[in-house]
């Protein structure tokens, strides 16, 4: 179905289930998928992102976005339709990039390389590294980093 042309939220590509990357360890979470074949520069899905008033840190919170490019980041937002269950990778692995317009609070995410029907969709959390509530997911995805240092 096509959605409308004035719509500012349009994840009709994307649908969200269990992630493929959660087990008894990491326990269990959704993640987003592709509904389609989508193919590289081509958009998966645009919406809007709720600011969230002062009070709310996602320092704690990993459930909410940084929504600057300001350090440390005093601003938080909500993503709309199925922005919030794309799991994160490491750079330059993801299948998926997040074009933010922070003074539209708004945002478009396109593939970076062919995504097949089915497969997960994983872009690369601009504050994996720094925040917080990421420690343990940032050592996570960087585990084999230091496998390799070990090995110079």
């Amino acid at each position: 179905m096509a959605s409308h042309p004035e719509t500012k939220i349009d994840c009709s590509k994307v649908y969200v289930k269990q992630s493929s990357f959660s087990n008894e360890k990491t326990g269990m979470f959704d993640g987003a998928f592709a509904l389609v074949d989508i193919k590289e520069g081509e958009l998966v899905e645009k919406g809007v992102m709720r600011r969230l008033p002062d009070g709310f840190d996602g320092n704690t919170c990993p459930y909410i976005f940084t929504w600057s490019n300001e350090r440390p980041n005093k601003t938080w937002g909500m993503g709309s339709g199925c922005s919030p269950f794309y799991n994160t990778c490491k750079e330059g692995t993801a299948n998926t990039h997040m074009k933010r317009f922070f003074d539209e609070d708004r945002f478009e995410i396109y593939a970076t390389r062919d995504i097949k029907a089915g497969e997960e969709l994983l872009h690369t959390y601009i504050s994996l590294k720094w925040r917080t509530c990421f420690q343990d997911l940032n050592e996570i995805v960087h585990a084999d980093d230091s496998e390799h240092k070990s090995d110079d």
